[in-house]
């Protein structure tokens, strides 16, 4: 690997400034668009809404997985990564979706997910087919602890596990193996086995999938969890709270020994010296601003942006999100200006307030009742206002919001079933207490269908859904929004818009404003010669903000964007009615 850029790439990297302009739109094929009846969204269906997409406005689709998949965790589980899934299609479907894309002028970032595979891809059956399979260290296999062996507790069980580290998705991270008496390591499902990217051939293995789907035209990977695939090789006992089940291996596998290498190493192997804009996106749960800067910054040829989640667990008690608390917005306002101070010289943020992980944007950080449309109007502009790259998550562009589940039956996703059978097995908790509990946060939330028009099941399918869509289909929907001047829709076209039109959007510096100010967001981007004032109110009354600074409302600046419609004799302001934001603009 070199560790010089040559010429010809330090001139490609130069000529990658595109994505700083770009927005990015997430779909989740299972719940975006059914066109066979099935119940389950297709690649078909993605195709019919192509039109849709680029009436929004945006540059780049991220797809989630549509790989071969027991579906174990929807996807997330690949037993075969250079194939497509049947229930969303074949690969000349995918193919049409890419030249589709390509032919209105956007592009098509595919979800990488290489910290693990399903337990039935074909690397992993070889490798526990036998201690002695040339693919057995293509994983973490560890015998039972040394004095806590099988003759003392059975297997599945505290103590026999090689370590004490839990799984994101509840119970131990260790699954035993009875035909070679081991336990192999899984971070998340028993059914997704961490592969060991220690071994020279699981990168090779990885570096050469990549490259296949960029030859195929793909332009770039957002990859999930990669920051885990690096963890320090001893797997030592993580630090465990009193009254937990398990301890945290998080210290030893985020952000591991050798991140920084592997993904220098991934540049060069896979990205360096393509001739064609690329996108690369680490999702990195657990990294720090420092961690990010080294990341993203473009010398060291590693990624061009990550995916934190620090903002994402303010209103969590101690990062726990079945413990969701009252979200502050200095809070709010310190993490993400620290983002925005601590990637001003070198990197680049990603921004999102949803994902297919988070609960609906509207009804966490705005307000979904009465002021769902003026919330969700507000969260649209504050957030695609700072510098970095925006994110809309399908169905953010309507309103779209959290969905009210009556009972754990309702539930699709394997992380609430698992965190309800062992709050309910194990910690005591009853069935009521799991499910308020589960209710703010959960990911199903997101997860339920795309309401494309106020028919039966939101027009998402012609069968039965493979969850329910959300009963507000009827009033929430893109065929009432799209040729609405004043729908969210409308606005979120116009928010996109400005970020193409004003290069101060894309590469004007961050000024945060008013950060003891517990109603107001406010923040100023400049360059030389311009500036953008952004305000916005966060609260459901009319609030003002405290900006002493006159040059604004003399004459001087032009208010660009509102989510509130001007009233006759309307004098320029900052005085803020509920959930309102308001974008001014002036020449210096």
């Amino acid at each position: 690997m070199t560790t010089q850029e040559t010429e010809a790439e330090a001139a490609y990297r130069a000529g990658r400034e595109w994505f700083k302009s770009a927005v990015v739109y997430q779909i989740y094929p299972r719940s975006f668009a059914d066109s066979d009846g099935d119940g389950i969204g297709d690649l078909r269906g993605i195709i019919g809404k192509l039109d849709y997409l680029q009436k929004l406005g945006v540059d780049v689709v991220w797809l989630s997985p549509v790989y071969r998949s027991p579906q174990d965790d929807n996807g997330y589980d690949i037993s075969d990564y250079r194939d497509i899934d049947p229930v969303f299609g074949d690969l000349e479907t995918l193919d049409e979706l890419l030249a589709g894309l390509h032919s209105r002028g956007m592009k098509l970032v595919m979800d990488l997910v290489v910290n693990h595979t399903s337990d039935e891809h074909p690397w992993f059956v070889e490798s526990r087919s036998s201690k002695d399979n040339p693919k057995r260290d293509w994983y973490w296999w560890r015998p039972p602890r040394e004095g806590h062996g099988l003759e003392t507790a059975e297997p599945g069980t505290p103590g026999a596990e090689p370590n004490n580290w839990g799984s994101a998705f509840s119970g131990p991270a260790w699954e035993y193996d009875a035909e070679t008496g081991e336990y192999y390591l899984h971070l998340f499902s028993r059914k997704q086995p961490d592969l060991n990217w220690e071994n020279p051939g699981v990168r090779a293995a990885v570096y050469d999938m990549m490259n296949w789907w960029l030859d195929r035209g793909v332009d770039g990977f957002r990859m999930d969890v990669i920051n885990f695939i690096s963890k320090e090789q001893s797997l030592p006992d993580g630090p465990q709270a009193e009254g937990m089940l398990y301890g945290d291996g998080g210290p030893y596998f985020i952000c591991g020994p050798r991140i920084h290498e592997f993904l220098q190493e991934m540049h060069q192997e896979v990205f360096a010296g393509r001739d064609k804009d690329l996108l690369t996106v680490g999702e990195m749960p657990g990294v720090t601003v420092e961690d990010a800067a080294l990341f993203t910054d473009p010398g060291r040829r590693e990624v061009d942006m990550v995916f934190q989640f620090e903002h994402v667990a303010l209103d969590q008690e101690g990062g726990n999100k079945w413990r969701p608390k009252k979200l502050l917005l200095t809070d709010l306002k310190k993490s993400l200006g620290r983002w925005q101070e601590g990637l001003a010289e070198s990197g680049w943020n990603s921004l999102y307030w949803g994902n297919h992980d988070q609960a609906r944007a509207v009804s966490r950080f705005g307000d979904d009742g009465q002021y769902r449309e003026l919330s969700a109007k507000m969260l649209a502009a504050v957030l695609h206002l700072h510098r970095g790259t925006p994110y809309v998550y399908q169905g953010e562009e309507l309103g779209m919001t959290n969905m009210a589940f009556g009972a754990i039956s309702d539930y699709r996703d394997i992380e609430v079933l698992n965190h309800h059978r062992e709050a309910t097995t194990h910690l005591g908790h009853t069935d009521a207490e799991v499910l308020a509990a589960l209710a703010p946060l959960n990911r199903d939330n997101a997860r339920t269908p795309v309401q494309w028009d106020a028919s039966r099941h939101g027009g998402f399918t012609t069968g039965a859904p493979w969850i329910a869509v959300n009963p507000n289909a009827n009033t929430i929907n893109a065929a009432a929004q799209v040729d609405d001047p004043g729908s969210v829709f409308s606005f979120y076209r116009k928010v996109i818009a400005l970020r193409h039109s004003d290069p101060v959007v894309a590469y004007g510096d961050f000024s945060m404003l008013l950060p003891d100010d517990e109603h107001v967001y406010a923040f100023r981007r400049s360059l030389p010669d311009v500036e953008l004032l952004v305000l916005g109110n966060f609260s459901g009354s009319k609030r003002t903000a405290g900006i002493d600074d006159g040059t604004w409302l003399n004459g001087g600046a032009e208010l660009v964007l509102a989510n509130y419609a001007p009233e006759a004799g309307e004098v320029p302001s900052f005085d803020l009615r509920p959930w309102e934001v308001k974008v001014f603009r002036r020449n210096v």
